[in-house]
């Protein structure tokens, strides 16, 4: 491997610090967004009873607040509890803008990694190209040593597949991330509603799994 890297030449030393940062994404992203860490089970109908207990308490809103980010957009609606439906929905929204864009932290790296490595690749291939043709050309010809020329043309390509090694786990796991983090945003929207319509009588809480 180390040969190959060798002799690939310098334009593959941007493809492995891209490679090396495409996969600390995928595994800080894989850690953080894991569905009962940002949307925990039964955390709604506890806030609820929570709530019915003591009220919409200083200390109630701090613990739902640092309990997940679920619980950041929840709290953002205790405290609006006692306003108008419409205030209460917009502070939801807001406090949900915020989460989602740190769940979606990252995710641009990700997908410009996927975008631009194969470029990358491509580039160091022509590069390599450009420099073999050069010295064959100065040996006395292109043709004077054919397999001299495949095996240098073989080197150079190594950037390019390289390029795709990197960029092809890096689109799945984009696209797979950015489809996870719409599905959370969704259900964390659904328990938001929720939320405001069980607090402002529209709807009753559903009851508690046995």
């Amino acid at each position: 491997m180390w040969d190959i890297i060798r002799a690939a030449g310098w334009p593959i030393i941007p493809l492995l610090f891209a490679s090396v940062i495409a996969l600390a994404l995928i595994i800080e992203r894989s850690i953080s967004l894991r569905r009962s860490i940002i949307v925990p089970a039964g955390l709604l109908n506890k806030v609820l009873g929570d709530l019915r207990q003591s009220g919409p308490t200083d200390e109630l809103i701090g613990r739902v607040h640092a309990h997940s980010p679920l619980g950041q957009v929840l709290a953002a609606g205790l405290r609006n509890v006692r306003s108008s439906r419409e205030v209460m929905k917009e502070s939801i929204e807001e406090a949900g803008s915020v989460v989602a864009h740190e769940l979606e932290r990252f995710l641009t790296t990700l997908g410009t990694i996927a975008t631009v490595a194969p470029l990358m690749g491509l580039f160091g291939t022509v590069v390599g190209m450009i420099e073999l043709f050069g010295a064959q050309g100065g040996a006395g010809g292109v043709g004077a040593d054919p397999q001299q020329l495949a095996h240098g043309i073989s080197v150079a390509l190594y950037n390019t597949g390289f390029g795709l090694l990197i960029a092809i786990p890096a689109l799945i796991a984009h696209r797979h991330f950015r489809a996870l983090v719409d599905s959370i945003v969704v259900e964390m929207e659904q328990q938001a509603v929720k939320l405001v319509e069980v607090l402002h009588g529209e709807r009753r809480p559903a009851p508690a799994a046995k």
